[in-house]
């Protein structure tokens, strides 16, 4: 008796080890596929209907995207994505591998420069906002304190002007990016092979010849993975906004995730918040599938 026991006791444990990690795996599965997915699918049925304080279900087809391309306020919103996203992803790498390079030098205090530069990244936004909004403050900043100084003519009031406001915004962004792109590339830095480094000066090549023709261009792979984090945080880019700007003045500084919020929760334009959603998540895809394409061809390749 005790043996087929024992026997279907060893077949029930034989099935639940083949089948534990889909058991595991599988429930956050779903649970993704239907939060995140689901949600997806449901803000793109939502864009084509003339939903407003409430969704409702009668499909309009492509009505809230016509709408939503003859807006001012989105055309804007769409023109300060591009300025901000170029010059915010521009600079933050820049910065970031310049900071990363100078630190490989192995210079003295390494460590409590990297964690300066780094302590940004660990600010939350709306911190971040809120301190540059004081520091840009023409009558309490900058300007106030330059002209206290005895530089009367002395004028930063890019935070206040139609012109200039979303300038502002990419500079609080690139200071508070800009060390975690240092992080990365200064790991990257420090796996490369001393071998090659070594050859390269006996051969004579000077540290700059060797960093900007051996060292970088093997940092490929960084500078795509750093382009890709940070067109992301561009593009979801709403609490940097709202802190220090407020998307003023007017709405001159206005994001597309800070339009998304005004149309869907302030103004009960449902439907169009959702059309505004869908093509930031179609910028979006844009940059990751191009990328990721290329990540698998990489790796079918090698």
């Amino acid at each position: 008796m005790s043996n087929p026991q024992q026997r279907k006791q060893m077949s029930v444990l034989d099935r639940l080890q083949r089948y534990l990690p889909q058991l595991v795996v599988g429930p956050p599965f779903l649970l993704i596929v239907f939060f995140v997915y689901g949600f997806i699918a449901w803000t793109g049925f939502i864009s084509l209907t003339n939903s407003r304080m409430l969704p409702t279900f009668d499909f309009q087809g492509i009505q809230q995207y016509v709408r939503l391309l003859a807006m001012d306020r989105w055309n804007v919103a769409f023109h300060n994505l591009l300025i901000f996203g170029s010059l915010y992803i521009l600079f933050a790498i820049t910065i970031g591998c310049v900071l990363a390079v100078l630190l490989d030098q192995r210079i003295r205090a390494e460590g409590a420069l990297r964690t300066i530069y780094l302590y940004p990244m660990a600010i939350s936004f709306i911190v971040t906002g809120t301190a540059w909004k004081w520091i840009l403050n023409p009558s309490l900043g900058i300007e106030s304190y330059m002209q206290q100084l005895g530089w009367e003519s002395f004028q930063f009031d890019w935070i206040v002007n139609r012109d200039m406001a979303i300038y502002v915004v990419v500079l609080a962004a690139v200071w508070q990016a800009s060390g975690f792109v240092m992080a990365l590339f200064l790991s990257a830095l420090r796996t490369v092979d001393e071998d090659i480094i070594r050859a390269a000066h006996l051969d004579g090549a000077s540290t700059t010849r060797i960093y900007f023709g051996i060292i970088l261009p093997s940092l490929r792979p960084v500078f795509l993975s750093a382009f890709v984090i940070l067109a992301h945080l561009s593009i979801k880019s709403f609490d940097l906004v709202v802190a220090l700007t407020n998307g003023g003045p007017g709405y001159s500084s206005t994001l597309p995730a800070n339009f998304m919020y005004e149309m869907a929760f302030r103004r009960n334009q449902i439907g169009l918040g959702a059309a505004s959603a869908m093509m930031m998540l179609a910028t979006v895809a844009a940059i990751i599938v191009p990328y990721l394409y290329s990540e698998l061809r990489a790796k079918r390749h090698g």
